[in-house]
């Protein structure tokens, strides 16, 4: 299985002492402005940043004044395939685009049902065995729950990098109508399946610069993280933060994030090739994470939905290997925290989803997510194409 690896270019000592010093001293939109110019340039920035910012005096204060968010998903009659949808007129695309509690069916009515396309081979069948595993036994949804609701569809990376990701990689105004777009093609090739955009943000990116703490991770800063809150709330979607911890750890980076998690539509992901082990760097070795580590963070959300009477929080996990993700059968289910694990490996079609069964599907921990990457998988999967998979997955995320 073809796999991308960032390889984090180093920076000379000189230019990194002068960039720490700057940014312990630029703390607010200054700073930010600096941090994007080599982020821009470099890809994964190699440096430490503070996180305050003067946006925090005009963003919504969560504690305070909380807001009633609603999810504002899309979805398409089930007597309308995918073909049909593309062939719409936007006003009538736009038109479909529900609340949860809309019908879409009295745009179409009078159209009668279209043929089922003749089933296609699969490559890799599963095996009885397998099979069996799905759906897993667990705790049923508690009211609020994100899954199996919806399918959530997310653009992934980080607005100050054109190399981490769809999210960074062009302007915001052209990526949200994007992703708007996108969902709605997977809202019509799985019609009456509610589909909720999402913005995957990595909020804690892992370096090959030590920093000054030496933990090879870059936290970023308040003014990043609520730029990107702000294009989901606005729009009823999903903002779902990616921890990778690089020398740092799950139970030392999470609190910096709980602020947002507070909030509604805020959900997390943690990613397991960058966090090292042995004070190996980041973007050279394969990190690997353990079912404890997943645990606490599972424990964390939990008690955070306790106590603020908040929705079901989803959890996304990467893996595209065996090792990545160890004790995975230990992974505990609890009825405030869903569990993803994403199949986040790039290469053909084959292969994708080959690594979808051997290492998603045959070890099963609740729901399953896909990605697919716009330059590194060649061909890129459709999304008729990923709903041919058992199950088929209730996370997509491009990156």
């Amino acid at each position: 299985m073809h796999r991308f690896r960032r390889r984090l270019p180093p920076l000379t000592m000189g230019f990194m002492h002068r960039l720490v010093t700057l940014l312990r001293t630029l703390r607010h939109t200054a700073g930010t402005a600096f941090l994007t110019l080599g982020l821009a340039s470099c890809g994964n920035a190699q440096a430490g940043m503070s996180q305050t910012s003067t946006a925090d005096s005009m963003v919504q204060d969560w504690d305070a004044h909380p807001k009633l968010w609603v999810p504002r998903p899309i979805l398409f009659a089930r007597a309308v395939a995918p073909a049909v949808a593309d062939s719409l007129p936007d006003s009538i695309k736009a038109a479909a685009i529900k609340a949860d509690s809309a019908r879409a069916d009295s745009l179409f009515t009078g159209r009668a049902p279209l043929p089922k396309p003749a089933p296609r081979k699969d490559p890799f069948p599963l095996s009885p065995r397998d099979s069996a595993r799905w759906p897993v036994p667990g705790p049923p949804p508690l009211p609020g729950s994100m899954l199996p609701e919806y399918r959530i569809v997310a653009f992934y990376g980080n607005p100050l990098s054109r190399r981490m990701g769809i999210l960074g990689e062009i302007e915001p105004g052209e990526m949200l109508p994007r992703l708007e777009k996108v969902a709605a093609q997977w809202a019509a090739a799985d019609s009456g399946q509610k589909v909720l955009p999402a913005l995957h943000l990595i909020a804690t990116v892992a370096q090959g610069y030590p920093g000054p703490g030496g933990k090879h991770r870059l936290q970023m800063p308040d003014s990043v993280i609520e730029r990107v809150a702000s294009w989901a709330e606005e729009r009823g979607w999903l903002l779902i933060l990616d921890i990778q911890t690089g020398l740092s750890t799950v139970d030392k980076e999470l609190p910096v994030l709980l602020p947002y998690l507070k909030r509604p539509y805020v959900h997390l992901a943690l990613d397991p090739e960058f966090a090292m082990k042995g004070g190996k760097k980041p973007g050279i070795h394969m990190g690997t994470m353990d079912a404890v580590e997943v645990n606490h963070a599972i424990d964390v959300l939990s008690k955070l939905v306790k106590e603020h009477d908040l929705p079901p929080k989803v959890l996304v996990v990467h893996r595209w290997t065996y090792k990545m993700l160890t004790n995975s059968s230990r992974i505990h289910l609890d009825p405030r925290v869903q569990v993803v694990i994403d199949m986040d490996g790039y290469g053909p079609p084959a292969n994708k989803k080959g690594a979808y069964r051997w290492f998603v599907v045959r070890h099963p921990v609740q729901y399953t997510g896909f990605k697919l990457f716009y330059k590194n998988d060649k061909p890129m999967m459709t999304p008729a194409e990923v709903l041919e998979m058992y199950p088929k997955p209730n996370y997509i995320q491009y990156q």
